[in-house]
């Protein structure tokens, strides 16, 4: 294996900007992410949940509510945006922890390899096809479903997208707290389940408990919803939605830093 191109110089420089979390190497986070949707790509199951099951649901649920699409305007936009993150979390965190419990991760953490440059690979891969995944939904919901929107479809995609980079970030996450694929799962319940009954999806957030309001106040998935609903009721961009999606962004990198101190050799 060739030297580090530090290497001549690493007598007197330390090895943490290397290998340490805050070392971001773009080649090494590339290369990270190559070899992920190379995996990924002999995982057809894995991409079939990530690219077709929102969807699929997105259709279902057009057609639920078939003698009364207003309904379907009402709500689609908002599971636009919480589709993606679902899907997003649960193949982020069950791939993630593969790598953790199979060795991979303590073989690259044991390479020149930075915390940061390894997390962004991930976040980089399930990312690119986080893109699809929110094109494809928001284009069938939009082009073909009929979803009557005022503002862009852009912003939609927007959204979609952010959500998505959230759930991939929430995976990346989590993956470090379980044990095994089915903890994974069990995840779920507990992250993403909360959000989902608070988030304003069932009734606005405004006609619930002052106690539960405040705890919805300070959940990333409620701004999702809340900028969809903004796309859905104005023509342009608002300085709501401007807030909503600067929060749903921020969370992510926040929870991508989580994910990255979490990382560590030891996978057993």
């Amino acid at each position: 294996m060739s030297p580090s191109p530090l290497s001549p110089v690493s007598t007197t420089s330390p090895a943490a900007p290397t290998t340490g979390p805050g070392a971001l190497n773009a080649s090494r986070t590339a290369a990270t992410a190559a070899r992920v949707l190379r995996q990924l790509r002999h995982d057809p199951r894995t991409i079939a949940l990530m690219i077709l099951i929102p969807c699929l649901m997105l259709i279902l649920l057009r057609y639920v509510f078939d003698a009364s699409p207003r309904t379907f305007d009402n709500i689609g936009a908002s599971l636009l945006g919480v589709f993606p993150l679902i899907t997003m979390f649960l193949v982020t965190s069950i791939a993630t922890l593969r790598e953790r419990t199979s060795g991979t991760l303590e073989r690259l953490l044991a390479m020149p390899l930075g915390k940061a440059d390894l997390i962004a690979g991930y976040a980089l891969a399930f990312g690119t096809l986080a893109v699809v995944q929110s094109a494809l939904a928001t284009g069938l919901a939009v082009w073909l479903l009929g979803l009557d929107v005022t503002g862009s479809p852009w912003l939609l995609l927007l959204v979609a997208l952010l959500d998505a980079l959230l759930g991939t970030a929430l995976g990346l996450f989590v993956s470090a707290f379980a044990a095994s694929e089915f903890q994974a799962v069990q995840f779920m319940p507990a992250v993403i389940f909360p959000q989902l009954l608070l988030c304003g999806l069932f009734t606005p957030r405004s006609h619930m408990h002052p106690a539960l309001e405040a705890v919805s106040d300070a959940l990333p998935m409620s701004y999702a919803v809340d900028g969809m609903n903004e796309v859905l009721h104005h023509p342009d961009m608002t300085a709501t939605f401007l807030r909503d999606v600067l929060i749903v962004a921020g969370c992510a990198l926040l929870v991508l830093g989580l994910g990255a101190a979490t990382l560590r050799r030891r996978t057993a």
